[in-house]
């Protein structure tokens, strides 16, 4: 979600520059720094982000510099039409009247006036060059996004590879914790009736077990990578399974009873938590 977009565009009148910047956020906030004269863009601005953009705390801001060159002047025709005919009209009532004087005409209030900007044509410029700025910034967030992705990626390759070494080690765990037992029973002089030591046995291994754990770690790994693939606002679904993963991670921890075992639902931990982090900036 975090990117940054700049577009400066020059038109006879002025120039115009667009600025967005957004960072991370559960939900989708806007703001606007706009100037007053063009508060009215808000509604169209609000409405092109909400539909492009789900997650993000997403900073809109325009700068608007008009030129300082002396405006053309424009003639109202109708105006200085009325006062020559009332000047016309005059001379029938007033003898020997001197002629009308242009300079004078024109200097009559509303005659000449400064030509003013169309804001139709003006506002239909800014909303264009607010979308360009727009594409930039989703193209950014598109950039980060699959960068983003690629280091998830190897994240969730290290923890296939901790689920397949804890895999492949459990029989041989639950094999050394029989031999500790009986080891301990020998030390201490104590005998047990067989079935009652493949009981505690049978217990130790149950207590053990983790395949479902492991098969649910599995699961969660290859939905994250399906949803990674699939692409489009994908964070909030992402972060249901990181808590997914952790869940299993801290069970497996839960049921360790070797210090091997304990060792890797940490580094389970570690990179659930690495891809966490990442995932907020996703959308």
């Amino acid at each position: 979600m975090t990117a940054f977009a700049h577009q400066r565009f020059e038109y006879p009148w002025g120039s115009v520059t667009w600025e967005l910047r957004s960072v991370n956020h559960r939900y989708l906030e806007l703001s606007f720094k706009l100037p007053e004269s063009w508060r009215q863009l808000e509604p169209s601005l609000r409405d092109a982000l909400r539909s492009k953009l789900q997650r993000g705390k997403v900073e809109c801001a325009l700068r608007v510099q008009q030129q300082n060159q002396q405006q053309a002047l424009q003639l109202n025709d109708a105006l200085a039409n009325q006062i020559l005919d009332a000047a016309n009209g005059l001379k029938a009532h007033i003898a020997h009247t001197a002629p009308v004087n242009i300079l004078e005409l024109l200097r009559w209030p509303g005659v000449l006036e400064p030509q003013t900007l169309d804001n139709d044509a003006l506002s239909k410029q800014l909303l264009e060059g607010f979308h360009t700025a727009l594409d930039e910034h989703i193209a950014t967030r598109q950039r980060e996004g699959e960068a983003l992705a690629q280091l998830i990626e190897q994240r969730l390759a290290s923890i296939s590879d901790i689920v397949t070494d804890i895999r492949s080690k459990m029989p041989t765990i639950v094999t050394a914790q029989r031999d500790k037992l009986q080891q301990r029973l020998a030390e201490l002089k104590v005998e047990l009736d067989p079935n009652r030591l493949e009981a505690e046995i049978a217990l130790i291994a149950q207590k053990a077990d983790v395949d479902e754990e492991l098969d649910r770690l599995d699961t969660h790994v290859k939905e994250v990578r399906r949803v990674l693939k699939k692409g489009g606002a994908s964070g909030r679904r992402l972060d249901f399974f990181m808590q997914e993963l952790n869940r299993e991670a801290n069970t497996l921890s839960s049921k360790a009873v070797v210090a091997e075992s304990t060792q890797a639902a940490v580094e389970l931990k570690v990179l659930i938590e690495q891809m966490r982090e990442q995932i907020q900036n996703i959308e």
